[in-house]
């Protein structure tokens, strides 16, 4: 099977979704059919990898310098299908309530499969300059789905996104300019993540280290590291909710998958200190979030501050050294599950009560069962409660901390994980059993009015249980497959 396959399913489905037709089912049915398609291909890709099979090989010599497939960039194009196809299903109900116009609801679906066709080029493509580009390709299709809504909140979060965005991709592009310049000068070779590798000994030291600084800042801010991390938060708090399920789910993990394939590199430039820098970033990053988590207002900001804190949680890991490389990896996983359904319930509970305003949401375990007990799994989800799958993973870097005797490192982690967990647990728990204003417990509506108690999209009910099911079994057992993919992810961020 050659790999590149996998890029077509969303370009035919972006297309198919510009016709106009009669039928309300024509562009969601396409979407969705697409994204299966993809989970189909990225599930096998991922089969192969992880029992040993080299897939780049079977390209051919022609594809060498363009595409490459292995442990790391087959777990990033596993978790894209995932959290494509649930928030696809999720898309079906959510996008269909209310009163939008085939017209808009034919754009909302052509740029949701351009901006899953742009983010499943990253991990396929090797050239960095190329990976630069649909990263910057992610950005306008993004753009356009947070501006969804048209309200004049979200045209200033996707101006503000498109601008920060910009300026760090300006970053981006001068640092890998100076580490293109750094590789040629200690002789030629091909400008791909392999050949960066083979030629890391031979750069001055310098050039490289000045180029990994520059493109940590420059894909650092899409990624929403502190301090470029002020477009996010608004963001990923207006655009519609299954694309907030994909931004900060899997589309700044995907970026953050092109920092990592630094780290290999850097470890050959002698007196380079690229793991320092991801601790610091990292902290920096986990610590703001936390004590910012504690005064948010809005629950769908609430959940996008988290992402700051795991993008954060997932550099500090990396920041460890090679024993925490299993747990980061693991970490990306388990994030990208959980965050996914975390807006998924926000957007089950934003159509249940019409605000995200975390003040005038109270006792929703009674006004609407299902988005309430979704809320509150989401919310003991993604701060890393027992027995769920962030928990193990969190446990996992922790643990490694701890084994290389990181104490300072590994106290502060916990501590700033401690906070988040109280600060997402405050609000959550205000929404889903607080009372109403004035003290007063919302009563259950009478018996003759019963029947109109909120009752959610079935669709949004399907995806919510389908991503329930990976942030429940991934606490408590890890399929071997899995298991062996994730060992084969981690190698990758080594020599």
């Amino acid at each position: 099977m050659n790999v590149v396959v996998i890029l077509l399913p969303p370009l035919v489905a972006a297309a198919l979704a510009c016709i106009p037709s009669g039928r309300r089912w024509w562009t969601p049915g396409v979407t969705l059919l697409s994204c299966l398609l993809v989970l189909v291909l990225a599930a096998r890709l991922a089969w192969r990898i992880a029992a040993g099979t080299s897939v780049t090989a079977e390209l051919g010599p022609g594809w060498s310098n363009w595409v490459m497939v292995d442990g790391l960039s087959a777990l990033i194009l596993l978790l894209i299908a995932v959290v494509a196809t649930t928030a696809a299903i999720f898309s079906v109900g959510y996008m269909g309530h209310g009163e939008r116009t085939p017209r808009r609801l034919r754009l909302y679906y052509a740029n949701y499969n351009l901006f899953v066709f742009s983010m499943l080029a990253i991990p396929l493509l090797t050239e960095p300059t190329l990976v630069w580009i649909v990263v910057e390709l992610t950005t306008l299709c993004s753009a356009l789905l947070v501006s969804f809504e048209n309200t004049h909140e979200a045209l200033e979060a996707a101006w503000k996104y498109v601008v920060l965005s910009l300026m760090g991709a300006g970053f981006a592009l001068f640092g890998f300019l100076l580490l293109f310049a750094a590789m040629h000068a200690g002789g030629a070779g091909p400008y791909t993540w392999t050949g960066l590798i083979a030629a890391a000994p031979t750069m001055p030291p310098l050039v490289a280290q000045t180029a990994f600084l520059v493109i940590l800042i420059g894909l650092g801010t899409k990624v929403g590291l502190v301090p470029m991390h002020t477009w996010l938060p608004d963001a990923h708090s207006q655009a519609p909710s299954p694309v907030c399920a994909l931004l900060s789910g899997i589309e700044t993990t995907t970026i953050l998958y092109v920092i990592l394939r630094l780290f290999p590199v850097m470890q050959g430039v002698p007196g380079a200190h690229a793991e320092t820098w991801a601790l610091v970033l990292g902290l920096i990053s986990v610590g703001t979030a936390a004590l910012l988590l504690l005064q948010v207002t809005d629950y769908k900001r609430l959940f996008a501050f988290s992402t700051v804190e795991h993008m954060g949680i997932i550099l500090a890991a990396v920041g460890l050294g090679t024993s925490a490389s299993y747990g980061a990896m693991q970490q990306i996983v388990t994030h990208s599950v959980t965050k996914s359904f975390c807006f998924f319930a926000a957007g089950a509970t934003l159509l249940a009560v019409g605000t995200r305003q975390i003040g005038s949401v109270r006792g929703l375990i009674r006004r609407a069962p299902a988005a309430g007990a979704a809320l509150l799994l989401a919310g003991l989800a993604i701060t890393g409660a027992p027995p769920l799958a962030v928990f193990l993973s969190e446990f996992a870097i922790l643990r490694a901390g701890l084994v290389q005797r990181q104490y300072l490192v590994t106290s502060l982690l916990a501590l700033f994980i401690v906070i988040a967990f109280f600060g997402v647990m405050l609000h959550v728990n205000r929404m889903v059993f607080g009372t109403a204003a004035g003290g007063q417990a919302e009563e259950d509506p009478p018996d003759e009015t019963a029947a109109l108690r909120f009752r959610l999209p079935l669709s949004c009910a399907i995806a919510l249980l389908i991503a329930a099911i990976p942030v429940i079994v991934l606490g408590v057992y890890i399929p071997p497959p899995l298991d062996e993919l994730l060992k084969q992810a981690a190698a990758a961020l080594s020599r």
